[in-house]
């Protein structure tokens, strides 16, 4: 991967890590919620996830998702129905205790992490649409796949801690029950809508 590329890359990569979407949505509740550290977990989800994506992207599946686009039309409504029903949970889940915010297992919200960003339509047009335009097929790309891997995860990394990181300082300078609420209810619905317009624009690149 030449310089200039992986520099087009990587700022194309970081913009959309601190692009507010249903993965920030998830790092930032759960940091409000149960504090900086434990939303380290869905952030490392998602970033596991996005491996996967990039693995996917280099075997070819943007060309098996324009040959067989019924198919990947039907995984766009599973994803969009897994990422509906978290909305509703973060909207509308467990009572918050900004005074105590005990976590889940690690475990738990590293799934929910790893199952978002799979199923995220957001992460079908970066990676399905967007990333192979930057693998050059005249060169060996396994070293390519690899650093699109380190980019991808720090930039993702880095813009998810941004989030938790102030997320978890406005919950400890308003520690409101009805502020906290209402904050759930607006990323749940932010989570959900951002889902939706990438299903939008997916459904408007491919005519379907």
């Amino acid at each position: 991967m030449d310089v200039w590329v992986w520099l087009n890359f990587t700022v194309l990569f970081l913009a959309g890590g601190l692009t507010p979407g249903p993965a920030v949505m998830l790092v930032t509740t759960a940091s409000i919620r149960y504090g900086f550290g434990p939303s380290i977990a869905p952030a490392l989800g998602i970033c596991f996830a996005n491996l996967i994506w990039i693995t996917l992207a280099a075997s070819g599946v943007a060309i098996v998702a324009k040959a067989f686009p019924e198919a990947f039309l039907v995984l766009k409504a599973i994803g969009i129905a897994f990422i509906a029903w978290l909305a509703w949970r973060t909207a509308f889940g467990a009572p918050v205790d900004l005074l105590r915010r005990d976590p889940p297992p690690r475990s738990r919200l590293f799934m929910h992490g790893v199952g978002l960003q799979l199923a995220n339509p957001n992460a079908l047009v970066y990676f399905g649409g967007l990333l192979p335009a930057y693998f050059n097929a005249d060169q060996d790309l396994v070293p390519q796949v690899a650093i699109s891997m380190i980019t991808v995860t720090v930039c993702e990394m880095f813009g998810l801690m941004v989030y938790a990181g102030g997320a978890d300082a406005l919950a400890k300078r308003f520690r409101s029950l009805r502020f906290a609420r209402w904050f759930f209810r607006i990323a749940g619905l932010v989570m959900f809508l951002s889902a939706a317009f990438a299903v939008y624009l997916t459904w408007s690149a491919t005519g379907r």
